[in-house]
């Protein structure tokens, strides 16, 4: 082949790529999206997910399917995800467990959170809460702190091992210097249903699973983990305003796909996202819930995980914890 036909030949080839990438870019999407949830239905991450895959449908023209994965603090969810095709069509709701503390809980881990699940962008993240069973006698942290020194060893409830309300109590005990016994549940949703039939005293709990139970007595709220009272749970004084300085736990989660999903791809389904959490409907149900709306790019989806991955990697190696 002369020299004139090979660059004639490379010229038709990038052409022919370009324009397939705009078609890929304009198309999509043209068919059903996969949202996967890796926690059961019914808690807090699967109501938020369903709220924004509802919106995000109809602004992008498909419907939107949740698909709830639980197990194994979330990586369950994230090896199906980080194995899926990289076209965007399926994504996934990726936490605290997911990109900040799996990587120091496990030793082997089937997926890379960094190099295998690309971000889209932030979503929210709840506010911790600590809750008791009404018949455990504390009503603020001083005397809660005072019964679990009492009951050396008390058992406490979580979503999972290695799930963001099991590092908040870990970091809670550090910060207390209590000795405490987790009791690992699959889901926030059979966690809290021991904790309100008495099977297990207390734990913490998002506000968006805690709030059915906190609004009709069912728990009753100690604190919430946050600088400042939350709005529409402002009875609720935080933990810091009652002698624990610094205290702050938060389950914040955002979006991902598979890494290699095509940037222009992953710019429609951030755009979709922040369009989505801007709709006056969705703002108030997530107010509801006691949700902090942090919708951003993926850029600053990179730099919060980088934090946060810092944060819980050092309460993580102080506590020894280690699953498998």
């Amino acid at each position: 082949m002369s020299l004139l036909k090979f660059f004639r030949s490379l010229s038709c080839l990038l052409v022919a790529v370009m324009a397939c990438g705009f078609a890929g870019a304009q198309g999509y999407p043209d068919k059903t999206i996969n949202w996967v949830v890796p926690y059961p239905a019914g808690g807090g991450t699967d109501v938020v997910a369903r709220v924004l895959a509802e919106s995000m449908g109809k602004i992008l023209g498909q419907a939107i399917v949740i698909n709830n994965k639980p197990g194994a603090a979330t990586n369950i969810g994230a090896d199906f995800v980080a194995h899926s095709k990289a076209d965007g069509y399926v994504l996934m709701t990726a936490d605290t467990a997911t990109l900040a503390a799996n990587p120091f809980l496990y030793s082997k881990l089937s997926y890379n959170a960094e190099k295998d699940l690309a971000p889209v962008g932030l979503t929210t993240r709840f506010p911790l809460i600590l809750v008791v069973n009404p018949q455990v006698p504390a009503h603020n942290l001083k005397e809660f702190l005072a019964w679990a020194r009492e009951h050396k060893g008390a058992n406490y409830a979580s979503p999972g091992a290695g799930s963001p309300h099991h590092l908040a109590t870990v970091l809670f005990g550090q910060q207390a210097k209590l000795e405490l016994t987790h009791i690992p549940y699959r889901g926030a949703a059979p966690a809290l249903l021991d904790v309100v039939g008495g099977q297990v005293p207390f734990m913490f709990v998002d506000t968006a699973a805690g709030y059915p139970y906190i609004s009709t007595g069912k728990l009753r709220a100690i604190g919430i983990a946050s600088p400042r009272r939350v709005k529409n749970f402002d009875e609720i004084p935080t933990l810091q305003e009652q002698g624990l300085p610094g205290f702050e736990a938060y389950a914040w989660q955002g979006l991902v796909v598979p890494a290699g999903t095509p940037a222009d791809v992953i710019a429609k389904l951030n755009s979709a996202l922040l369009a989505a959490m801007d709709l006056t409907t969705v703002k108030a149900r997530l107010q509801v819930l006691g949700l902090e709306a942090i919708p951003g790019s993926p850029a600053q989806m990179v730099q919060y995980t980088t934090s946060e991955r810092a944060k819980w990697g050092a309460v993580i190696k102080a506590s020894g914890i280690k699953l498998e």
